[in-house]
């Protein structure tokens, strides 16, 4: 995020009225629209999660331990499990959906 100052971006009627509650300050002014992107979709860290959990569930597939895993990614092993768990789960949704189309 970016700070600008008031006097460059506000109409000095604005300015005076705004240093009426809150002088000499930082304020977050948000957007207009209620949507809101994401967390870690701008900056490409949800992208990369993904990419590590999805390498986690694939090593993990192809025999590589829990510990293994612990110690590879610097995570905990509660971390580790729930990773594991929730992209079996994905995998299964998945190939449910493609039985499901090949049906059709």
């Amino acid at each position: 995020m970016n700070y600008k100052n008031g006097r460059d971006v506000l109409p000095p009627s604005l300015l005076k009225e705004l240093q009426k509650h809150i002088e000499g300050e930082l304020i977050y002014i948000p957007k207009r629209s209620n949507e809101r992107v994401g967390w870690g979709v701008n900056s490409g860290t949800r992208q990369m999660i993904e990419r590590r959990n999805e390498e986690i569930f694939a090593l993990h597939c192809q025999g590589h331990s829990i510990e293994y895993l612990k110690q590879a990614f610097h995570l905990s092993q509660e971390s580790i499990r729930k990773v594991i768990f929730k992209k079996r789960s994905e995998h299964a949704a998945d190939a449910s959906k493609q039985k499901v189309s090949a049906r059709q």
